[in-house]
């Protein structure tokens, strides 16, 4: 299972879900760093030292980064949605899709409705 590392506005209970599904999520908060207005390169810096792919709602700033910077651990950007539990199961079929997440740029989206 991956390593993860939430980017501070992502919501608890998606991490949760990740978490029954065997996913090693730690979040910013956990990690002693929330509020303390870190740059994004900074967040990925964190993620990247400590082996976890970023999972964030931030999708333009890390896919800068990303672009710029291909020595990560993955980077995952999503699109908030409201089924929670849907989210965490497309977040989770789209990291199975990959051996290594490393240097990775995934993109989950909200399905249409």
């Amino acid at each position: 299972m991956a390593r993860l590392y939430s980017n501070e506005n992502f919501p608890l209970p998606v991490v949760e879900e990740l978490r029954r599904f065997g996913h090693d999520v730690m979040t910013i908060q956990e990690s002693g760093q929330a509020g303390q207005a870190m740059s994004d390169e900074a967040v990925l810096a964190f993620a990247t030292a400590d082996g976890r792919a970023l999972l964030t709602l931030n999708r333009r700033h890390f896919l800068r980064l990303h672009r710029r910077r291909t020595a990560h651990r993955g980077i995952i950007v999503c699109s908030f949605d409201s089924d929670l539990s849907g989210w965490a199961k497309r977040i989770d079929n789209a990291i199975r899709q990959h051996a290594d997440l490393t240097t990775t740029f995934i993109r989950v989206n909200r399905p249409s409705r």
